[in-house]
C-alpha cells in the first residue's frame, strides 16, 4: 500500500484554529472556546467550502461520529509516573477519506528497531534506579509509553493521553487524575515542537533525548522544555569548525523538510558564510521522498562541484538521498558529529535480549508483537501479518534474540540511548532533591517544600532546572538557562572493515566546554578515511587558491567564493595566498619576476657597460685620434703656406680645444657623482667657448687679412697675434666667470628619478640652476651666431686665400645641431636626455673638425703642389652659388 501524500500546510492559517485545507483526505476542526464557560467545543466546518453560506441549522446536523480509538499504550505503575513518548514507527498509512462512511483507522508501518532500544533503555533505567534504592529509597517510578510514529499528529494525540485523556477526569492535587508530572521525548525536533507547545500550556517538564532545533531553546515559547541532546547551535558551531579546518570554502547543503533539517541548514549558511564559503547548494529533501525530486538533488549535486556535502536529516530522509545517491553512482567518504557516547552500560544488553513472546508481562506490552514478527518475518497469530511480499509464517517460538545481529541489539554505539538514560536519571535526582527539601528552606514562596505525596509539575520543573550531578561514567549532566546539556561531540568515520561491514570509528571531538585559548575542535587526521580509502583531505573550492604574486578577481554574478587569479601588475606584489588586492612597492623598489616581493629597483644611467655608453665612448675616441692626426700633420707641415697661413697658432689652439671637447663628452658617460655632475658642465662650456673663440677669432683675422690688402690700410697691427690670444682669453673668461658663478650658487648635483611606473631608478645630474646651464648654453650660441654672421660676410673673399666659407659651413652644422638639441633633450627620458648631451657635443665637435681642417689635410697629403703661396695668392672669381 503506497503511503499518500501528506496534508499541505496552508499558506495562512487561522488563528486558534488546527488547519488543513480541503484535500480528500484533510478536514477542517476548529476549537471555540466560550467566554461563559471552561469546556471547549469540537466543531465541524464545511468539509466542501463554501460554509459560511450555509444555515445554521445545516451546521448543527453536523456530529461527531465516534470517539477515536486509544492509543497503545505500555505501561507500568509506580509512585510517580514518567510518560515516554518514542517514535516507534518510521510513517503512518493515511486511509482514503470518502467522508461518506467512517474512514478506518491510520496504521503505523515500518518499525525502527533503533527508537524500540530507545525505549527500553527508559524502562531499564527506571528499573535499575528502582532496583538500587539509593537514589529514590521506598519511593518507584512508573511509566506510560506511547508510539508518536514519527507524526506530529500521533505526538500531540498521546501527549493529550499523557495529559489525563479527552474525559473530564477528576482533579487531584492540582492536576488530572492520570496526568504524568514529565514527559520523556519525542526524538524528532519537529515532534517535539508540537508536543513542548502543548505542554508548555500546562507548566509540565518535558526532556528531550533527540530533539537539536535550536528553536527549542526559546524559553519564552517553549518554557518547560529542556534536553539531553546539545542544541544545533553547538552542532553548527563544530560543523563550521571542522569546514574551517579542512580549508573547505565551497559546501553544499542538503537539509530535511523539517525543522531540525531547515533550522540547523539555516543556522549553518549563515555562519559558515561570515567565514568566507559559499553555498554551492541548499536542497531540501521532501518527505515522501519522491523519485524525481530526489533524483534532481542528486544531480544539482553532481553539477555543484562541490566536493563536501553536509546532510542535515533525519535517519529516513538522509537513507533515501544516499540510497539514490548510490544507484547514480556518486559515493563519498562519510564523516559527522555524534552525541558522545557511553562506552558500555552495564546490564542493558542483557534487558535488551531479555524479551520474548511467552513472557508474562508479553500480553500488557502492545510493542512487542510488531517488533517480534519484524525481527523474525513471522506472525504470531497466523494472519500472515499483512506482509505485502507475502503471507509470513508462523512463529515457531524458539526464536531468540540472542541469535541476531541487528542495530537493536548492537551496544556498541550508545549514544541516543545515552541521553534517554541521563534523562531518567535527571528527573530521579530532581524527584530525589525534591523529597530532600527541609521544611522552612524551600524554593517555594514562604519558603515552602514541595508536597512529595503528589509530585505537582511545575514545581518538578524548577527542580529539574537545578540538576547537576555526575553518573556512574563519570559525566556531567546538567541544564543551562535554555535548559541545554553540555555540548560534547565525537567526531565519527564511516569506514569499512574487514568483513565490507561499516564501522564507526572515532577520529576527533568537539567539547563547549573548552577553557577560553584551547582549542574546541581536536581531530586525529592520520584515521580519517576519506572517498576512495584516501587519507588526503579532499580539496572542496569553487575556485583554486590564488598562489602568492596573483590576486582574486571576483566573477560577475558569481557567489564570492567563485573568482578568477589575475597576475598583479608590474611593480605591485601579493605574498600571500587568495589575497584581496595587489600592493604597490615603494617608489624605489620593484615587484621581482614572481610578484612576491618588492626588491631594490635597478640603478640606470649611461654607463660604459651598455651599448649606447660604448658607442658614444668610441666615437668621442675616435675623435680625438683624427684631432691628434690631424696635430701631428699640421706639426709635420707647419712651415707650409697653407698651415702658416690665417695664424698657425690658432689652429693649434683651435684642435687642441676640439680634442678637449671630444674628451669632456667622456664626463658625461659613467655613474654620475658629486664631482662628476659639476666637472661635466663646467668642462664641456668652457671648452666649448674656447673652440668658438678660436673659430671666432680666425674668421676675424680672415676679415682683417682681406681689409690689410686694400692701400693705406694698418687693420692687421691692431689685431696681431697678442690681440688674438688676449681676444680668445677675454671670451673664455668670461664662461669660466659664469660657470663659477653657477657651481658657487647652485651647482650640478646627482639625482635619483623614480616613478612608480618604470623598474629602474634613473640616476642622472640635476642642473642645479637652470638660470646658471641657460647662461653657459646662452653664451656658447652668442659667440657661435656671432662667428656665422662674421662668416657669412666674409663669403665672397677669394676661395683660395680665405676658408670663410667652410667656417660658414661649421657654423652651420654647430648651430643645426645644437638647436636640435635643445628640444630632445627636454623630450628625452632618463640617460637619454644624457645621451643627446654628448651626442650634440661630438656631432658639433666634428661639424668643426671636418669643416675645417679637411680640405688643409686633403691639400697637404694629396694635392701638395697646391700647397704654395702662389697657389694661395691668386685671385679667383667670387663664387656665385653661395
Amino acid at each position: 500500500m503506497e503511503k499518500p501524500e501528506a496534508c499541505p500546510m496552508p499558506p495562512h492559517p487561522l488563528r486558534g484554529s488546527f488547519w488543513f485545507p480541503s484535500d480528500p483526505r484533510c478536514s477542517r476542526l476548529s476549537i471555540d472556546r466560550y467566554p461563559w464557560g471552561d469546556k471547549s467545543y469540537l466543531t465541524g466546518g464545511d468539509l466542501r467550502g463554501g460554509g459560511g453560506s450555509q444555515p445554521q441549522s445545516k451546521l448543527q446536523q453536523c456530529r461527531l461520529m465516534a470517539a477515536p480509538s486509544a492509543l497503545p499504550m505500555l505501561q507500568r505503575e509506580g509512585d510517580v509516573m514518567l510518560g515516554g513518548l518514542f517514535s516507534l514507527h518510521d510513517m503512518v498509512l493515511q486511509p482514503d477519506l470518502s467522508f461518506t462512511s467512517k474512514p478506518a483507522s491510520t496504521r503505523c508501518t515500518g518499525f525502527n528497531f533503533r527508537t524500540f532500544r530507545w525505549m527500553q533503555t527508559m524502562m531499564f533505567a527506571i528499573e535499575e534506579i528502582n532496583r538500587e534504592d539509593h537514589l529514590l529509597p521506598n519511593f518507584t517510578l512508573g511509566y506510560k509509553i506511547y508510539d508518536s510514529c514519527s507524526t506530529p499528529y500521533h505526538a500531540l494525540r498521546a501527549s493529550v493521553e499523557l495529559m489525563g485523556g479527552e474525559g473530564e477526569g477528576e482533579v487531584e492535587g492540582g492536576f488530572c487524575h492520570g496526568q504524568v508530572p514529565v514527559v520523556i521525548g519525542d526524538g524528532g525536533s519537529t515532534l517535539s515542537l508540537v508536543v513542548a507547545r502543548f505542554l508548555g500550556v500546562f507548566r509540565v517538564p518535558q526532556v528531550s533525548y533527540f530533539s537539536s532545533c535550536a528553536c527549542l531553546s526559546n524559553k519564552a515559547e517553549f518554557p518547560a522544555f529542556l534536553r539531553t541532546m546539545p542544541s544545533d547551535f553547538f552542532q553548527v558551531d563544530a560543523l563550521v569548525q571542522l569546514v574551517q579546518h579542512f580549508s573547505w570554502k565551497w559546501v553544499g547543503v542538503v537539509a530535511g523538510d523539517d525543522a531540525y533539517g531547515r533550522g540547523g541548514a539555516q543556522i549553518f549558511s549563515e555562519k559558515v558564510q561570515k567565514l568566507g564559503a559559499c553555498m554551492a547548494l541548499h536542497e531540501i529533501i521532501p518527505k515522501n521522498h519522491a523519485e524525481g525530486a530526489m533524483a534532481s538533488i542528486v544531480a544539482r549535486i553532481r553539477s555543484s562541484g562541490t566536493g563536501v556535502v553536509l546532510v542535515f536529516a533525519l535517519e529516513q530522509d538522509a537513507g533515501a538521498l544516499f540510497d539514490e545517491a548510490l544507484r547514480q553512482g556518486l559515493t563519498g567518504g562519510s564523516m559527522g558529529f555524534a552525541i558522545r557516547r557511553a562506552v558500555h552500560i552495564p546490564g542493558l544488553q542483557e534487558f535488551l535480549l531479555r524479551l520474548h513472546p511467552s513472557s508474562p508481562d508479553a500480553s500488557k506490552d502492545p510493542f512487542l508483537r510488531p517488533f517480534w514478527e519484524e525481527v523474525f518475518r513471522c506472525s504470531l497469530q497466523g494472519d500472515g501479518g499483512g506482509d505485502s511480499q507475502g503471507v509470513k509464517p508462523l512463529c515457531s517460538g524458539s526464536e531468540d534474540l540472542g541469535s541476531v545481529r541487528n542495530i537493536y541489539s548492537d551496544v556498541s554505539q550508545l549514544r541516543i540511548s545515552y541521553n534517554v538514560y541521563k534523562a531518567v536519571y535527571a528527573i530521579a535526582h530532581a524527584l530525589h532533591a525534591m523529597r530532600s527539601c527541609e521544611t522552612g528552606r524551600g524554593p517555594f514562596p514562604l519558603h515552602a517544600c514541595p508536597n512529595t505525596d503528589s509530585v505537582q509539575p511545575w514545581q518538578l520543573l524548577h527542580y529539574l532546572k537545578q540538576v547537576e550531578f555526575s553518573n556512574s561514567f563519570g559525566d556531567e549532566t546538567k541544564f543551562d538557562v535554555n535548559g541545554d546539556p553540555v555540548a560534547v561531540y565525537d567526531l565519527v568515520n564511516w569506514q569499512l572493515g574487514a568483513e565490507g561491514q561499516v564501522e564507526f570509528v572515532t577520529v576527533g571531538r568537539f567539547d563547549e566546554t573548552t577553557s577560553l585559548g584551547r582549542k574546541k575542535l581536536y581531530i586525529q587526521k592520520t584515521d580519517i578515511i576519506w572517498n576512495g580509502n584516501q587519507t588526503t583531505v579532499p580539496l572542496s573550492v569553487c575556485s583554486s587558491s590564488c598562489h602568492p604574486g596573483t590576486r582574486r578577481a571576483i566573477r560577475p554574478h558569481f557567489p564570492i567564493c567563485c573568482f578568477d587569479c589575475v597576475v598583479c601588475t608590474a611593480g605591485e606584489i601579493s605574498n600571500q595566498t587568495d589575497a584581496i588586492e595587489c600592493v604597490r612597492c615603494l617608489p624605489e623598489f620593484w615587484s621581482n619576476e614572481e610578484c612576491t616581493a618588492c626588491i631594490p629597483k635597478q640603478v640606470d644611467f649611461l654607463s660604459y657597460g651598455d651599448t649606447m655608453g660604448i658607442a658614444l665612448l668610441s666615437v668621442a675616441l675616435l675623435g680625438s685620434f683624427c684631432t691628434a692626426t690631424v696635430v701631428l700633420i699640421f706639426a709635420c707641415h707647419r712651415a707650409t703656406p697653407i698651415v702658416r697661413a690665417n695664424n698657425s697658432e690658432l689652429s693649434f689652439l683651435l684642435l687642441f680645444s676640439l680634442t678637449l671637447c671630444f674628451l669632456c663628452s667622456l664626463t658625461f658617460i659613467g655613474r654620475p657623482s658629486e664631482w662628476s655632475c659639476m666637472l661635466r658642465h663646467t668642462a664641456f662650456g668652457i671648452t666649448f667657448v674656447l673652440c668658438i673663440s678660436c673659430v671666432l677669432g680666425k674668421t676675424i683675422v680672415v676679415l682683417m687679412a682681406f681689409r690689410a690688402t686694400l692701400p693705406a690700410s694698418n687693420v692687421m697691427k691692431l689685431f696681431g697675434p697678442p690681440q688674438q690670444r688676449a681676444f680668445i682669453s677675454l671670451c673664455t673668461l668670461v664662461q669660466v666667470v659664469i660657470c663659477a658663478v653657477w657651481l658657487a650658487v647652485s651647482p650640478p648635483s646627482p639625482r635619483r628619478l623614480m616613478t612608480r611606473e618604470s623598474a629602474c631608478v634613473i640616476l642622472l645630474c640635476d642642473e642645479g640652476s637652470a638660470l646658471g646651464f641657460c647662461l653657459v648654453l646662452g653664451y656658447i650660441g652668442l659667440l657661435a651666431s656671432l662667428c656665422l654672421l662674421l662668416a657669412f660676410l666674409a663669403r665672397k673673399l677669394p676661395d683660395n686665400f680665405n676658408e670663410a666659407k667652410y667656417i660658414t659651413f661649421s657654423m652651420l652644422i654647430f648651430c643645426a645641431v645644437w638647436i636640435s638639441f635643445i628640444p630632445a633633450y627636454v623630450s628625452s627620458p632618463g640617460k637619454y636626455s644624457t645621451a643627446t648631451e654628448v651626442f650634440a657635443i661630438l656631432g658639433s665637435s666634428f661639424g668643426l673638425l671636418t669643416c675645417l681642417f679637411l680640405p688643409k689635410c686633403y691639400i697637404i697629403l694629396l694635392k701638395p703642389e697646391k700647397n704654395n703661396r702662389k697657389h694661395l695668392m691668386a685671385k679667383s672669381a667670387p663664387d656665385k652659388t653661395f
